[in-house]
């Protein structure tokens, strides 16, 4: 037999048990459904949110914050990009200057004749005469051919009032002026080119180097030149920029115009 105290003992934990066992073992919409500790423990701070009816129903909101989260378009600012030039505090922005340099166009190509019957007839007719005067080996006979007064034939850069036969045997490696003869044959044995075309100077000119940069000589044309300069001439001029040896002018109507050396 049991003492009275062991029986209300005995009661009070078979009452405990069954509460228990309930409390686990509700089924829905009958009672209190059982939260495990974890979901009773609230963070501080934290919105409670009623959780959905088991039954389907209409679940509860949160209510809105106070403050709306701005639009994902609004306020978003880019930040700039960085300065190809970086300066420090306090220094003043430098402005470069506009460049006034114009573009070069490259120059048209320079057109070299052979053909001396594309030249007028009055320089075919001086070109002609200048060589048989030259072939002769006697430079006397160029001198009806320089001219006199102001249209006589330019034979130096210095301008002077000198006899041009004269100061062509001066310009001679010999006294007889032989050598100049032979230079003025070989120039005009080349190509020519016509200058200042269309203008009151226009002029046909031997030989065509004078026109031509000698950067764009090619190998048959520099094979040409060396026919009338020296290779250490050549360097000196591809070093001054340009043809400088001797060169002939004569104009459209058959004026013998020049015949010089230098720039």
């Amino acid at each position: 037999m049991l003492s009275l105290y062991d029986r209300i003992r005995l009661l009070r934990g078979s009452v405990f048990a069954v509460s228990f066992v309930l409390a686990i073992t509700a089924s829905p919409g009958t009672g209190t459904p059982a939260f495990a500790l974890s979901e009773l423990k609230q963070i501080p701070g934290q919105t409670t949110q009623e959780q959905p009816e088991r039954d389907g129903g209409p679940t509860a909101q949160t209510p809105p914050s106070e403050e709306a989260e701005p639009d994902a378009g609004e306020g978003l600012q880019l930040p700039l990009p960085d300065p190809l030039i970086r300066r420090g505090a306090g220094d003043e922005a430098v402005t470069e200057p506009a460049d006034d340099t114009a573009v070069t166009e490259p120059e048209p190509p320079v057109e070299v004749l052979y053909d001396i019957t594309k030249a007028p007839e009055q320089v075919r007719r001086m070109r002609e005469l200048i060589v048989e005067a030259a072939a002769s080996g006697d430079i006397e006979r160029l001198r009806p051919l320089l001219g006199k007064g102001p249209t006589q034939t330019q034979v130096s850069v210095v301008e002077g009032a000198d006899d041009p036969v004269t100061m062509l045997k001066g310009l001679s490696g010999d006294p007889d002026g032989i050598e100049i003869l032979a230079i003025l044959l070989d120039v005009l044995a080349t190509g020519f080119v016509k200058v200042d075309a269309g203008t009151p100077n226009e002029t046909y000119v031997w030989p065509y180097f004078a026109a031509k940069s000698l950067d764009t000589l090619s190998p048959p044309e520099k094979v040409e030149l060396l026919r009338i300069v020296t290779a250490g001439d050549f360097a000196d001029m591809q070093e001054f920029g340009g043809y400088n040896f001797y060169r002939v002018g004569i104009s459209p109507d058959g004026q013998w115009k020049f015949f010089v050396a230098g720039d």
